[in-house]
C-alpha cells in the first residue's frame, strides 16, 4: 500500500510517499498561506503519483481520539473543535486536510494523533490539582506530545534490543525543537513531560518548558505584561534562545567551546532538566531496560548524551564512549554490561503513520473517536 504521509508543521508542509517501509519520495514546502504555495502543494502531491491512502500527522486530539482515525466530515468537525486547546498547530493541520483532500478527493484518508499514545497514562500522571469543575469544564489534563515518535521508538528499541516490546520498560527521549520524555512500560506509555500544552516539561529550542506558575501571574499583575506577550514569550523566545540569543544546540555546544558564559549556562540547565526528568520517567516505570535519545539533538549531539548519560549511572545507563561518538542512526551506544541498554535512533514519524494508515484501513474497527 502506498502512503501518502502529510506532516504540517510551523513553517513546512512535509510530503513522503511509503511503500511498506521504504520511502519512494520526500518533499518539503512552504506552509500554504496563499494561491502560490497552495498550487506548489498541488503540483508536489500530483508528483507523487498514484497512491492508496493519505496519513496527516495531527498534533492534538484531545480525549476525542485515542486512536487514529478515519476521515470523514465528522471527524473534521471534532477535529475543528478542538483547535482552541492547540492554536499554533491544529489549524495547521486542518489545513493540509483540507487541501489534500481537494487534491485527492477519492483517496481515503487517516489522522494519525501525537496525543493518542498518551492516552493510556493513568489518572495520577494525567490529573492536575485543579478544582473539579475547572478540569470537568475545561478538558484540562496532561495530555503529552510528540505520541507518533514516542510510539515508534518504543517498537524499534525492541527490535534492536532483540527483545519483545512487552517485556522492556523504556525511556524515549525526543530531543530536536520541541522535546519531550515518555515512560513507556512494556509499549504503553504511563508518562510524558509534556502536558496540556507541549511547553511543559523540558527546556527546549525556543520555549521555556516548566517554569513556576506563580511567576507568569506575578509578570502579569506586577509588570503589566498582557497574556498575549506572555505566551509568544515562552514559546517564541525562551529556551536555549532565550538562555543564549541561539535556539540551534549545534551553535551553543560550539560557543561553549569557545569560552561563553551564557552558552555555558545553558547547557548545564537543558542537560540537568533532562536527567531530573529522565529518573521521574524511570520513578513512574519502577525500573530501567532501555533508554533511546531521538530527534535532531538526540540523534546528532554525542554530547549531549553523554552529559545526560554521566549523571544517570544510577538507574543503569552507562555510554560507551566510542559507539556514542561514531553513532550511526539506529545504534546502540551503551555499554555491553550496563545495566540498562542505550540507543540513538532516528525520529520516524513517517513509518509509524504509515503503519497505522495500513492498520486502520485493514482493520477498519481498530480507529476511532470514543
Amino acid at each position: 500500500m502506498r502512503v501518502l504521509v502529510v506532516n504540517a508543521g510551523s513553517s513546512s508542509l512535509k510530503l513522503s510517499v511509503l511503500d511498506d517501509d521504504a520511502v519512494l519520495t520526500s518533499e518539503s514546502l512552504p506552509t500554504p498561506r496563499g494561491r502560490a504555495e497552495e498550487d506548489a502543494v498541488r503540483e508536489a502531491i500530483e508528483r507523487c503519483g498514484v497512491v492508496d491512502a493519505v496519513g496527516h500527522r495531527v498534533v492534538h486530539g484531545g480525549d476525542v481520539f485515542v486512536e487514529p482515525v478515519l476521515v470523514d466530515d465528522r471527524v473534521l468537525r471534532r477535529l475543528d473543535a478542538l483547535s482552541d486547546l492547540a492554536p499554533l498547530h491544529q489549524p495547521k493541520s486542518l489545513r493540509a486536510l483540507e487541501l489534500v483532500g481537494r487534491v485527492l478527493p477519492s483517496v481515503r484518508a487517516v489522522a494519525c494523533f501525537d496525543t493518542a499514545f498518551h492516552a493510556t497514562i493513568p489518572p495520577a500522571a494525567a490529573t492536575y490539582a485543579l478544582p473539579a469543575e475547572w478540569r470537568k469544564r475545561w478538558n484540562l489534563r496532561r495530555y503529552g506530545f510528540h505520541g507518533l515518535s514516542h510510539a515508534y521508538i518504543a517498537q524499534r528499541v525492541a527490535e534492536l534490543a532483540g527483545r519483545p516490546v512487552g517485556e522492556l520498560r523504556t525511556i524515549s527521549c525526543h530531543l530536536g525543537a520541541g522535546a519531550s520524555l515518555a515512560a513507556i512500560d512494556r509499549g504503553v506509555s504511563v508518562d510524558t513531560t509534556m502536558g496540556f500544552t507541549p511547553l511543559e516539561g523540558l527546556v527546549m529550542a525556543t520555549r521555556s518548558g516548566s517554569v513556576d506558575p506563580g511567576l507568569v501571574l506575578w509578570l502579569e499583575e506586577h509588570v503589566g505584561m498582557p497574556p498575549s506577550e506572555l505566551a509568544s514569550t515562552l514559546e517564541h523566545r525562551s529556551g536555549l534562545l532565550g538562555l543564549t540569543g541561539n535556539a540551534d544546540m549545534r551553535g551553543v555546544l560550539d560557543a561553549e567551546a569557545a569560552g561563553d558564559a551564557d552558552a555555558r549556562l545553558a547547557v548545564e540547565v537543558y542537560v540537568h532538566r533532562l536527567r531530573r526528568e529522565i529518573a521521574g520517567m524511570a520513578a513512574a516505570l519502577d525500573g530501567l531496560d532501555a533508554i533511546a535519545f531521538t530527534g535532531g539533538v538526540g540523534e546528532r549531539s554525542p554530547e549531549i548524551r553523554a552529559r545526560a548519560a554521566a549523571g544517570l549511572s544510577f538507574l543503569g545507563v552507562a555510554l560507551d564512549e566510542r559507539a556514542n561518538a561514531e553513532a550511526a542512526p539506529d545504534a546502540e551506544i551503551g555499554r555491553p554490561a550496563a545495566p540498562a541498554r542505550a540507543f540513538a535512533i532516528e525520529a520516524r514519524e513517517d513509518l509509524q503513520i504509515a503503519r497505522e494508515v495500513r492498520r486502520v484501513l485493514t482493520q477498519p474497527d481498530s480507529g476511532g473517536a470514543t
